[in-house]
Order: structure tokens, then C-alpha cells, then sequence
């Protein structure tokens, strides 16, 4: 498990950080005990090789931002992690989520809380972005209704948009703008 350090943002219950290389071990087995849960919207990485590469974009990439949404009172323990990618500034000051939960820690309301914490850090500084979304799949019924939960708003629908689990899937467009932030 990992330690509880360098938090960026904290709730009640998690606190969201950065990942690091040191996260492997860790990451890997949760994404190991959740094979099921993940399948088939998702596939983070399951080996040391994959971990690293898959961080190392996260970490060096200015074009995105990873984190790990952490328990406080179970050591650190990772609960899942939510990233940022597609980060656009200028005009635009968008990015794209995703985000997963881990088995031990679905459906206790970790995510949300964390995921609330990661729309408020995006939106203040050193981000400052405007816009959020996430591209969900329409049978992923527990990534929608976390996405309605943390106050995203339905936008759309988008025909074969991503390439996952050997064919291409239709998403339904979610977003969040900063003016619309929750409380």
C-alpha cells in the first residue's frame, strides 16, 4: 500500500496526487483485482513495463495530467485514478478525463469525491482550464451517472469515437465548464 503523501487536494474521505513511478507495484495488482469491473470499458495496464510507460506519459506530457485518488484512512491506498489528457490552453482551455475505479473501492463514493476534487484542481491553479469532458460509452451506466453525480452535463453523441476492446464505440459527450462548477 502506499503511504499518504503530497496530496494536491483533499476531501473527507481521499485525496487526490500524482502518480509515480514508485506506484507501480500497487497499481498494477488493484487493476488486476479489477479486471472485471474495467471490462470491457476500459484496460489500464497490467504489467511493470506497461505501468511505466503508461505513468511516464502522465508524468512528462505536458498535454496531460494523471492522479491518484488515495484513501485517508486506509494508508493511502489507491482507490482509482482519474487523468487529463488532451490538455489544450490558449483559446481553448479544454481536456479530456478518464477514469477508473478500483474493485475494493466501487460504488462508496470515493470517485466522486475524488473526481470533484480533480474538476476544482483542473479549474484553479496552475491549470486554470475551462472546460472538462468525458467520453463515455452508453452502457457504462456507472461512469454516466458519476459523471451526472459530479455536475457534467450531457452534450451529445459521438458515432464510432474510440477505438477499445477490438471495434470502434460510440460515446455520449459529458462536459463541465467552470461557470458550472458545483458549490
Amino acid at each position: 500500500m502506499s503511504e499518504r503523501r503530497g496530496f494536491l487536494a483533499e476531501g473527507p474521505r481521499v485525496g487526490i496526487r500524482p502518480f509515480t513511478y514508485e506506484d507501480g507495484a500497487e497499481f498494477i495488482a488493484r487493476v488486476r483485482e479489477s479486471r472485471e469491473l474495467h471490462h470491457p470499458w476500459l484496460a489500464p495496464p497490467t504489467s511493470p513495463d506497461a505501468y511505466a510507460a503508461y505513468a511516464g506519459r502522465l508524468i512528462e506530457d505536458p498535454t496531460k495530467a494523471g492522479f491518484l485518488v488515495c484513501e485517508k484512512d486506509d494508508g493511502g491506498a489507491v482507490a482509482g485514478f482519474i487523468n487529463i489528457n488532451n490538455i489544450v490552453h490558449g483559446g481553448f482551455l479544454c481536456g479530456a478525463l478518464g477514469y477508473g475505479a478500483f474493485a475494493h473501492a466501487a460504488g462508496r463514493g470515493l470517485m466522486g469525491e475524488g473526481l470533484d476534487l480533480v474538476v476544482r484542481y483542473a479549474f484553479g491553479p496552475p491549470l486554470r482550464l475551462h472546460r472538462l469532458e468525458i467520453n463515455v460509452q452508453p452502457g457504462n451506466t456507472g461512469s454516466i451517472a458519476l459523471a451526472r453525480r459530479c455536475g457534467f452535463r450531457l452534450e451529445g453523441f459521438s458515432p464510432d469515437f474510440l477505438y477499445i476492446d477490438g471495434a470502434w464505440r460510440d460515446h455520449e459527450r459529458w462536459a463541465i465548464t467552470s461557470d458550472l462548477l458545483k458549490g
